[in-house]
C-alpha cells in the first residue's frame, strides 16, 4: 500500500543501529566487580558532615603550572583555615626546600590555631622519612602521611618487586616513621600516622587488606591512637558503585576498624570524583581528601566546594563555610593562578543565572510563591524550606546577589524581564504589560544580539514608560491635580497640565478620579477607556512610594502606562498619561 502524498514515512525501529566507533576498544579491560551480594551502601544517607582534608597545598600545588610560592601558599593555607579546615596537608617536605621551609614558617609564625592538623606526605625512604618529621618540630597537631605503591603494574613495571617485597616497604616505613618521631618531636605534639596503599583502586583488595593489616599490626591502633587508611583512587578507574563496593568491603575486613579513620581520595579521570567520594562515604569511609574547585594533577581531585555545597543543598551542615563563594574563589583562582569555569558547580560566574525565557518565568513564579508562603506563615523568607525552581540553594546563602539570577537576551521571556524590574526596582508589572514590555526587548535584542544588561532594560523602560525632565516626550506633562467629592461620591478632578507645549487646566467629573480624568481628556482629543488598574507600594513607611499601572484603549489601541509616586491618585493620573502619550508617540 503507498503512503499518502506528503505524510512521513512511519517509524518502524524507534532507534538507528549504532555503528562501530572505529576506535582501538581492545586495548582496554573491564574493571573487576567487587563480589557483595548483601551491599549496605545503596540504602545509606549522608546525615552528617565527614571529616575533611585539603590537599591543595600539597596535590593541588604540585600540579600547578606554575607552583606556589610562599606568599601564595601562605594565602591558601590562611583560607582553608578561615572556611574551617581542621585537617591541612601543607605539603612534601622532603621534596625540596620550598616545602619544607613553608611547614617551617607556619610553624614558628604560630600561623595554625591548636585544633588545626597539618599533614606531611613522604614516600617510606628513611632519609626522606626523617627530613619529614624533622619538618614538623613544634607543631602543635601533625600527621605523616606515608605511601607506597602496590598495584601491580608498579609491582611489575615500576618497582619490579614482589608482593612480600612491596608490604615489607610500607611496614618499615611505618616503624621509621614511629622511631623518628619519638626521636624528634617533644611532648607538645600531638603525632598522628597515615598510610596509603597507591593505587588502592588498581591492587587486589585482599592485597590491600594484607598491606593495610601490616601497617596497623606496626602502628597499634586503640582507643585515642587511630591510623588513618587512605584508600587513593590515583587514577579514577571504576564507575562510583564500584568504588563504594571496594570501601565496604575493606570496612567490613579491616580488624581493628573501630580505630581506623578509613579515608578516601578520589580523582577525576572519569568526571565521578564527586559521586565516587558520596557513595564512598555512604559505604563506611569517615574522611574526604580533595582540593577547592577540583584543583589536581590531571583532571584533578575531588572537589571539596561541590561535596561540602552538596551537603548543605540537602540540609546537612557541611561545617566549612562557603557564604563568600566569590571570595574563596578569588582567592583560589590568585593561589593557583588558574580560572575558575563560569559553569562550576556553586561557584562559576554563571550557576545561578538563567537566560531561558521558560526558566526565567518560573524563577521570577518561584521568588513570588516564596514571598506568599513566607508571610503566610508570619515568617521571613529566610525562615521557611527553600523552594525555587533551577535553583537548587539561594544564591544570596553564598554571598551572591540576585542581579545576576536572570539575565536578559533573545531567548528570554517576560518572566526574566519582570523578574529585573521587580527585583532592582521594585516594579511588579501585571501579566499582560509584562508581555507587552517583553516585546519591546525582543526587538531590542533581535536588532542589536546579544545580552540586554539589567541597566539597559530600566533604560528602555524608562524610555518607553517614564517620561522625565531630561526626557520630557509625550504630548502631555502634569503639574498639579486636585479632587473634590460631592454629596453623591462622584469625583471632580481638575488638573493643570501642559498639553501639546501649552498651559492648560483640564476639568473632569466622574465616578474616581481616573474615570473624571478620561472625561477630561476627551477636550484634548484623546478618546480613553479603562480596561485594569492595579497598585502597589513599592516599599514600607510613610513615605513609601507607589506604582500604578493602567490597562487603557485609547483610540482603539490598547497600551499599558504607568506612574510612580507618593500620592496614589497622583500616581494613577500619571500612569494615565504615560500610555496616552505613548499612544501618540
Amino acid at each position: 500500500m503507498s503512503q499518502p502524498v506528503g505524510r512521513p514515512t512511519p517509524v518502524t525501529n524507534a532507534t538507528q543501529t549504532q555503528k562501530p566507533s572505529g576506535m582501538p576498544v581492545h586495548k582496554y579491560g573491564q574493571y573487576d566487580a567487587v563480589d557483595i551480594p548483601d551491599r549496605t551502601w545503596p540504602d545509606g544517607r549522608i546525615t552528617k558532615a565527614p571529616r575533611w582534608l585539603s590537599t591543595d597545598l600539597r596535590d593541588g600545588n604540585q600540579a600547578l603550572i606554575d607552583p606556589m610560592s610562599p606568599a601564595r601558599k601562605r594565602e591558601m593555607f590562611d583560607l582553608l583555615v578561615r572556611m574551617g579546615y581542621k585537617e591541612i596537608e601543607v605539603g612534601f617536605p622532603s621534596s625540596g626546600e620550598t616545602d619544607f621551609n613553608f611547614v617551617r614558617s607556619i610553624i614558628e609564625e604560630g600561623a595554625i590555631p591548636e585544633d588545626v592538623t597539618i599533614s606531611v606526605l613522604t614516600q617510606a625512604r628513611e632519609e626522606l622519612i626523617e627530613r619529614t618529621v624533622e619538618s614538623l618540630r613544634g607543631a602543635h597537631r601533625a600527621t605523616v602521611h606515608l605511601y607506597n605503591a602496590t598495584a601491580p603494574t608498579f609491582r611489575r613495571v615500576v618497582f619490579r618487586g614482589t608482593k612480600e617485597q612491596v608490604k615489607q616497604i610500607a611496614v618499615d616505613g611505618t616503624r621509621l616513621v614511629m622511631e623518628y618521631a619519638d626521636k624528634i618531636l617533644g611532648d607538645e605534639t600531638i603525632f598522628g600516622y597515615q598510610y596509603s596503599p597507591e593505587i588502592f583502586t588498581d591492587t587486589e583488595l585482599d592485597f590491600a587488606l594484607e598491606v593495610c593489616e601490616a601497617v596497623c599490626d606496626v602502628w597499634q591502633p586503640e582507643e585515642g591512637r587511630e591510623i588513618i587508611l587512605n584508600l587513593p583512587a590515583t587514577v579514577e578507574r571504576s564507575t562510583p558503585s564500584t568504588h563504594a563496593d571496594r570501601f565496604e568491603w575493606m570496612s567490613r575486613n579491616l580488624s581493628r576498624r573501630d580505630y581506623v579513620c578509613l579515608s578516601v581520595h578520589p580523582h577525576n579521570d572519569r568526571g565521578t570524583a564527586v559521586a565516587a567520594a558520596e557513595l564512598a562515604i555512604m559505604a563506611g569511609a569517615d574522611r574526604i581528601e580533595g582540593c577547592l574547585f577540583g584543583q589536581g594533577e590531571r583532571t584533578g581531585n575531588v572537589d571539596l566546594v561541590t561535596l561540602g555545597m552538596n551537603l548543605f543543598s540537602q540540609g546537612v551542615d557541611p561545617q566549612i563555610d562557603f557564604s563568600q563563594i566569590d571570595e574563596i574563589r578569588r582567592t583560589s583562582e590568585y593561589c593557583n593562578q588558574m580560572e575558575i569555569h563560569p559553569r562550576h558547580p556553586y561557584a562559576g560566574d554563571l550557576v545561578y543565572t538563567a537566560f531561558s525565557g521558560s526558566h526565567q518565568d518560573a524563577i521570577k513564579k518561584g521568588f513570588d510563591a516564596m514571598e506568599a508562603d513566607a508571610a503566610a506563615a508570619g515568617k521571613t523568607v529566610d525562615e521557611i524550606e527553600w523552594a525555587v525552581p533551577y535553583l537548587p540553594i539561594d544564591p544570596k546563602d553564598v554571598g551572591r546577589s540576585y542581579e545576576a539570577v536572570i539575565r536578559v537576551n533573545s531567548q528570554s521571556g517576560k518572566g526574566g524581564i519582570a523578574y529585573v524590574l521587580k527585583n532592582d526596582h521594585k516594579l511588579d508589572l501585571p501579566r499582560r504589560m509584562q508581555i507587552e514590555f517583553s516585546k519591546i526587548i525582543q526587538q531590542k535584542t533581535d536588532s542589536e544580539g546579544g545580552e540586554v544588561t539589567p541597566t539597559a532594560i530600566w533604560s528602555v523602560f524608562q524610555d518607553e514608560y517614564l517620561p522625565n525632565p531630561e526626557n520630557p516626550w509625550g504630548r502631555i506633562q502634569l503639574r498639579s491635580g486636585q479632587t473634590t467629592t460631592d454629596k453623591d461620591g462622584r469625583d471632580t478632578l481638575t488638573v493643570e497640565a501642559v498639553v501639546d507645549g501649552r498651559d492648560t487646566v483640564l476639568t473632569g467629573t466622574g465616578n474616581g478620579p481616573i474615570s473624571a480624568f478620561f472625561e477630561a481628556l476627551a477636550a484634548t482629543g484623546v478618546d480613553a477607556r479603562l480596561l485594569d488598574y492595579q497598585e502597589h507600594t513599592m516599599s514600607e513607611g510613610a513615605s513609601a512610594q507607589a506604582a500604578s499601572y493602567i490597562e487603557c484603549a485609547i483610540d482603539g489601541v490598547v497600551l499599558w502606562g504607568i506612574g510612580i509616586d507618593a500620592n496614589t491618585t497622583r500616581a494613577s493620573l500619571k500612569a494615565v498619561i504615560s500610555a496616552v502619550n505613548r499612544a501618540s508617540r
